[in-house]
């Protein structure tokens, strides 16, 4: 007898801002074909352009939230759901979304509670056959991209040089702080709009990056800073000889800058200062700087996310949630890791994905009743 196959359910996000959704036809058709049924909440495709009848169409049945969590082996997300909405779904139901462990303890520990098992996507592992599973990555790219578009639209310059009959335009100076996936993005899409580029990380393997993208690397030299890298590719954080170094030498640096765009965070801790007050004010009237790392607390000071804030004729930017501002493109991206994940350990004997203990052990929060990630339990 062959195995009754998954109930899927997608839900409408609910956090504020949130315009994303974790399924999208393409990946709905995709789980169809593995076995599972899908079903969709009215309405969670809408902010995306994804209406109820594009996934109708894919093989989804669309309904409540009660009707299509009832019975639910498996839970999608794009930010961790309520666990008192979870009610309906089958016992030690799978809840797969971004789930910011580290700032929701709370609702990990509910989730334990109702028994389900709570898979955490942004605690990916960085290897290799898990690059394409990989959330951070991919919607980090898009904020990269969208940090840059942003700050070109308040910036009251053109970025590019331009040659006139009435003279000539100067290339906008944009400075990426953070050369991570976003600060990459960044830089190459500055230099698609036609700005002159320099970038820094704490990372000195990222020099070739840079250079590899035509922009200027700018590096503390000589002193003692972090030549490779944290726990899965991440920054941590610097010594405080480094920290004084880099202060004084992006001092010099951003007071000639038109754009300055910082990306740096740090898993489980509030983001990195970057840029002070004191550093603002030697900036130029009507530059701008977008602070990515806003919504975690910032990388400068006085960033407020969602608000234009102006210090010294400077405008600092940042949105608590920047990939939802490229709802289509993020979603898109989103769903299909969630689908690649699913799809890797999907055992067609069992009808079910089944996990290994590398990945398995790295995004599994809770499990039997108990929080079980040595992350949390440190």
């Amino acid at each position: 007898m062959a195995p009754q196959g998954q109930r899927i359910a997608v839900l409408k996000e609910r956090a504020s801002g949130e315009t994303r959704v974790s399924a999208t036809p393409e990946t709905v058709r995709k789980l169809v074909a593995l076995g599972a049924s899908v079903a969709v909440e009215s309405g969670a495709g809408v902010a995306a352009s994804l209406s109820d009848e594009d996934y109708r169409t894919a093989g989804a049945e669309t309904g409540t939230a009660e009707a299509v969590l009832a019975g639910a082996d498996i839970v999608l997300g794009v930010q961790g759901p309520d666990p008192a909405l979870l009610a309906g779904t089958k016992p030690g139901a799978w809840v797969v979304a971004t789930l910011d462990p580290f700032g929701q303890r709370a609702r990990v520990d509910a989730y334990a509670a109702a028994g389900l098992e709570a898979l955490a996507m942004e605690f990916m592992p960085r290897i290799t056959r898990a690059q394409s599973m990989d959330v951070l990555s991919s919607q980090s790219n898009l904020a990269g991209y969208k940090a840059v578009i942003a700050a070109a639209d308040v910036y009251g310059r053109a970025f590019p040089m331009m040659m006139t009959a009435a003279g000539t335009v100067s290339a906008a100076k944009c400075f990426v702080m953070g050369v991570g996936v976003a600060g990459l993005q960044a830089i190459a899409t500055a230099r698609r709009l036609g700005a002159q580029v320099s970038a820094t990380d704490v990372r000195s393997a990222t020099r070739e990056q840079i250079l590899s993208l035509g922009a200027k690397p700018i590096f503390v030299e000589n002193v003692a800073g972090i030549e490779g890298e944290g726990s899965g590719g991440y920054a941590t954080e610097m010594s405080e000889e480094y920290q004084k170094a880099q202060a004084e030498l992006v001092s010099s640096h951003i007071a000639k800058q038109d754009i300055v765009v910082t990306t740096a965070l740090i898993p489980g801790r509030a983001a990195p200062r970057l840029i002070t007050d004191a550093q603002i004010a030697t900036m130029k009237p009507g530059s701008v700087i977008f602070d990515l790392a806003a919504p975690q607390g910032g990388n400068v000071e006085g960033s407020v996310a969602d608000q234009v804030v102006e210090k010294h004729g400077v405008k600092i930017i940042g949105f608590s949630n920047t990939p939802a501002h490229l709802p289509a493109d993020a979603s898109a991206l989103y769903a299909r890791n969630l689908f690649n994940f699913l799809s890797a350990f999907w055992d067609s004997e069992q009808g079910k994905p089944v996990l290994d203990e590398e990945i398995g052990d790295a995004v599994r929060l809770t499990q039997g009743g108990k929080v079980v990630n040595a992350r949390l339990l440190g």
